[in-house]
């Protein structure tokens, strides 16, 4: 049996990013006409320890990796999307961003709660506009979320999927389990066998074969359990330094996930090894994809669709330009894109 389907219309959506944390994110993502869904920010069952010293972000140019602004944020945010980069050449020349934030710091409580109160939004063709409620944990705490999100959610005909983050870098001892097929097998055998919502996967960059194959074997084990997958995540273990000292910027190690235009090329050969993988397997050729890496205008949107994405998902753009980054990508016709 085929997992439930998910339409995204116009397919435009946000990522999990930090500009989808609060109440008051989600709903300008969620009212913007050019959005065909709405990504909440990953959650985990109690929220996440976030350390402002620790846990943060800034833009810097692809062309001159040395140069930065790193305003420190806040886990509600000093400013909020499209408000840290003040200036048009900044916006122009500071496109890519580094981060070592983890998960957001409100519980899945919190988010369910927002959800009771959204009302439904009809989208341009007639269906609903979804929200994709991101999740983390053990496969314990997974299987919790998921149960949770559906019955705080039973009155409610918001439609709702489930996407189960595997892929963060940064979070420390405790390395991506979508780059392990033994990992991803617990987490999908924890997951429900025919689940009432779409539930999908939040992948991290690969870069060799091997890692696009652990994953197809791992799906293979639970064909009928996932819908889409989230392609990709940001780039882990890389760093910007400051010109003045040769210091990294961010703290500690001063490492981070990157994500931007640097990140567009890996993220579009991803979405297309993914899409001729799974198009070529019966069992999994159902699974759509959302492509996610360096897209801030229509072009990157367009590449994208051209090579398999059913929707395009964007977290940098939306933090450098604001929600008016969405209507600015969908400039012009688009077309629907299913799940």
């Amino acid at each position: 049996m085929l997992p439930p389907k998910l339409v995204i219309d116009p397919p435009l959506l946000n990522t999990a990013c930090p500009w989808a944390t609060t109440d008051q994110e989600l709903r300008a993502l969620y009212s913007n006409p050019s959005t065909g869904a709405v990504t909440i920010r990953t959650s985990l069952l109690k929220g996440f320890p976030h350390d402002d010293s620790h846990h943060q972000f800034l833009f810097f140019s692809p062309s001159n990796p040395s140069v930065s602004k790193k305003p420190a944020l806040q886990y509600h945010h000093a400013k909020g999307a499209g408000e840290l980069l003040t200036s048009e050449e900044e916006k122009q020349t500071l496109k890519g961003s580094l981060n070592s934030l983890g998960y957001s710091p409100y519980s899945l409580s919190y988010y369910v709660d927002i959800l009771l109160r959204l009302p439904p939004r009809i989208g341009p063709r007639g269906n609903k506009k979804p929200v994709i409620v991101s999740v983390t944990g053990s496969p314990a705490d997974v299987n919790l979320c998921y149960d949770h999100i559906i019955s705080s959610s039973a009155s409610r005909s918001l439609p709702l999927a489930v996407e189960v983050n595997l892929s963060c870098p940064n979070i420390i001892d405790a390395p991506p389990p979508a780059y392990d097929q033994a990992s991803l097998e617990k987490y999908l055998a924890a997951l429900p066998d025919q689940p009432q919502i779409p539930i999908g996967l939040k992948t991290p960059p690969y870069t060799h074969e091997g890692q696009f194959r652990s994953l197809i074997q791992a799906l293979k084990s639970a064909p009928g359990k996932i819908s889409f997958l989230t392609a990709t995540n940001t780039l882990g273990s890389c760093t910007i330094l400051n010109p003045e000292s040769n210091k990294a910027v961010l703290p500690g190690p001063g490492l981070g996930g990157m994500a931007g235009p640097s990140l567009h090329p890996l993220a579009l050969g991803n979405v297309l090894t993914l899409a001729r993988m799974l198009r070529s397997d019966g069992d999994l050729s159902h699974i759509g994809i959302i492509g996610v890496g360096g897209v801030s205008d229509r072009e990157g949107f367009d590449r994208m669709r051209a090579k398999g994405a059913m929707a395009v998902g964007v977290a940098t753009g939306l933090g450098r330009e604001g929600v008016g980054v969405f209507d600015k990508i969908l400039a012009g016709d688009v077309t629907k894109a299913r799940l």
